[in-house]
């Protein structure tokens, strides 16, 4: 399957400004507000670009949605509105979220909050621990490569092919993207394939990562302490500093072969 990485107004993910009298590219970070059914939702700070699959993999980590909505950008506030059709599973109630592009879950109150509510992975595949080592090999990544400022998440088969990568400025918008596109195209859960994210590995991460049932999260950079944590407890696969050739196993040994 070809990879899918180019965005539907890639125009819009860079911008020119001038540094040292000189033009630069930069990442374009912008609002968008979700809503669902008119009603407002959600401000998270994102790149223009797979929108919906952003509000729909927003959703789907909050366990709000369990399936494919209809979702479309509106002409409010320049198309930085995404509406996406209910009913969701349950009513989130009083309870609205605001996200940075740096952190998905700033301003929920309590770690409770932010538990997650889903069964413990199943066995999965079992991979070879070089195969994980070259995975950021196939995060394909051209806004990066024109501003150094987006993080990217892939989704890989069990054989290491990239099926699926999303940009953004912010690492958990990017993890939504690739989960939001799962969704639409029945892939969830992701019991056969391997998640890779280009810089470090959060909570945040981890918790998308085991609501959208992938047993093997990989990432460029470190885990946090709460990361590795999670990870444990819901039976994944954690993996860090994959770089040169090499790689950090920090939970679900098990499903690491050597070679």
């Amino acid at each position: 399957m070809p990879i899918d990485s180019e965005s539907p107004v890639a125009g819009r993910m860079t911008a020119v400004v001038h540094r040292d009298g000189e033009r630069d590219e930069v990442a374009v970070e912008e609002p968008l507000e979700i809503r669902v059914d008119g009603a407002a939702l959600t401000v998270t700070m994102r790149t223009p670009g797979h929108d919906e699959e952003l509000a729909l993999g927003f959703l789907y980590g909050e366990r709000l949605i369990d399936r494919p909505h209809e979702a479309g950008l509106t002409e409010d506030l320049a198309a930085n509105v995404v509406d996406v059709h209910g009913p969701l599973l349950r009513d989130p109630g009083e309870r609205r979220f605001y996200t940075t592009s740096s952190c998905g879950v700033c301003g929920k109150g309590s770690l409770e909050e932010v538990a997650v509510h889903a069964p413990a992975l199943p066995a999965g595949p079992r991979v070879a621990r070089a195969l994980l080592a070259a995975l950021p090999d196939g995060l394909r990544q051209p806004a990066f490569g024109r501003t150094g400022g987006m993080h990217a998440t892939g989704l890989f088969s069990a054989a290491g092919e990239a099926l699926l990568v999303r940009e953004d400025v912010g690492r958990h918008n990017a993890m939504d993207k690739v989960i939001g596109r799962a969704l639409l195209d029945r892939r969830l859960p992701l019991h056969d394939h391997v998640l890779c994210v280009s810089g470090r590995l959060s909570f945040e991460l981890v918790q998308k990562a085991a609501v959208a049932g992938a047993p093997i999260l990989v990432g460029v950079g470190a885990p946090t302490s709460l990361a590795v944590a999670l990870a444990a407890d819901r039976g994944m696969t954690l993996a860090g500093f994959a770089r040169g050739g090499r790689v950090n196993v920090y939970s679900g040994e098990e499903r690491v072969v050597s070679g």
